[in-house]
């Protein structure tokens, strides 16, 4: 569970930066604001499973999860939290939109960055913020996410300077974990004098 709730505390510093191309900033709430800010993810998915290759501009790594995420604005990612022993904050995501079915439960997602995070990266709220890498490539994810079942994903993408990601997935064939994320009142009063 800690796990989860990691993966969604780092989506939900990457959909920020994802829905706005990484150039503008979120918005900031204000004290009389008693709406707030609206979280951009409505789904992530959380799998297990093995990752067979998980490569970084020419450096492997093994992973310790990975998760699919999913914007209310289309925009989706398959992120991977690796094992570096060095580096506990190293996070990757291929990101894109307009991810479609295709045949039988084969999902592709186009990739059109990458988001890399480190220990390196400066923090917002505690949590790094990821550089955004212009890239091109795919994803495919091998499932369905409705019936909890995803047999394998794989990815591969290049960035603009030649730098190559690529994940091969296999999952244990556990059902996947699915959490639908829906906004709720703030636990903590906006206005205290009120």
């Amino acid at each position: 569970m800690r796990l989860c709730r990691q993966l969604l505390a780092v989506a939900i510093i990457f959909f920020p930066v994802l829905a706005h191309g990484g150039d503008i900033p979120r918005p900031v709430p204000v004290a009389n604001d008693s709406k707030g800010p609206e979280p951009d993810i409505d789904m992530f998915a959380l799998m297990s499973g093995t990752c067979t290759t998980v490569e970084i501009a020419g450096r492997y790594f093994a992973c310790r999860s990975v998760a699919y995420f999913h914007s209310k604005q289309g925009r989706a990612s398959f992120t991977i939290v690796l094992d570096d022993p060095s580096d506990e904050s190293h996070v990757i995501s291929f990101s894109g939109e307009n991810g479609r079915k295709g045949q039988g439960d084969l999902y592709e997602l186009p990739i059109d960055r990458m988001l890399l995070n480190s220990k390196h990266r400066p923090k917002v709220d505690g949590l790094p913020v990821p550089s955004v890498e212009l890239s091109a490539g795919t994803c495919k994810q091998v499932g369905n996410l409705a019936v909890r079942q995803i047999s394998s994903i794989s990815c591969m993408a290049m960035d603009k300077s030649g730098k190559r990601y690529q994940l091969q997935f296999q999952s244990d064939g556990l059902p996947i974990t699915v959490r639908r994320v829906r906004p709720s009142m703030p636990t903590i009063l906006q206005h205290p004098f009120k």
